[in-house]
């Protein structure tokens, strides 16, 4: 079993995030094409088949207010994991803790000092993975999701910070 992460590309590859999105995912939680084309992805290949899909926004600071254009408020060497998904028959095999480890040592080989997600209230499954992972919880809001209405749980954590060059 052979796993690899490659860059999406939405500019070629938007209508296969979109179709991908589909497949996890409940409409309200669904992305826009707007906002895929704004953020960067990565697919996540089993044996060269596209098994997960997850997209980051650099240097933000995760909000549920955001600003008029759409976008999260900037925040220097802070990457936020604006989704992470399995299809559903590759769910349980441990794809999501390879994942999610994948993405951290992504942030840290890139000079992220923080990450941040979220995710639905009742999704155990990836705060679990995200707790092991050493995330820890900085908020929860209430009724941030639709269809059905459920709260949001923000994680966080905190990497190293690169000793500075002198």
């Amino acid at each position: 079993m052979r796993v690899e992460f490659v860059r999406a590309s939405p500019a070629r590859q938007l209508r296969a995030l979109l179709a991908f999105d589909r497949k996890i995912f409940s409409a309200s939680d669904r992305f826009p094409a707007s906002y895929w084309r704004k953020i960067e992805s990565f697919w996540m290949l089993l044996d060269g088949e596209r098994v997960g899909c997850c997209a980051f926004e650099r240097d933000v600071d995760f909000k549920e207010d955001l600003r008029d254009d759409g976008l999260n408020p900037r925040r220097s060497r802070s990457l936020y994991i604006a989704t992470t998904g399995i299809l559903p028959k590759y769910q349980n095999l441990g794809l999501g803790q390879l994942f999610k480890s994948w993405q951290v040592a992504y942030a840290k080989r890139n000079g992220f000092e923080r990450v941040l997600t979220n995710s639905r209230a009742s999704n155990k499954r990836m705060i679990a993975i995200n707790r092991r992972l050493g995330f820890r919880v900085i908020r929860r809001t209430p009724g941030y999701y639709t269809d059905p209405e459920e709260g949001t749980v923000v994680m966080e954590l905190e990497l190293a910070k690169r000793a500075s060059r002198r």
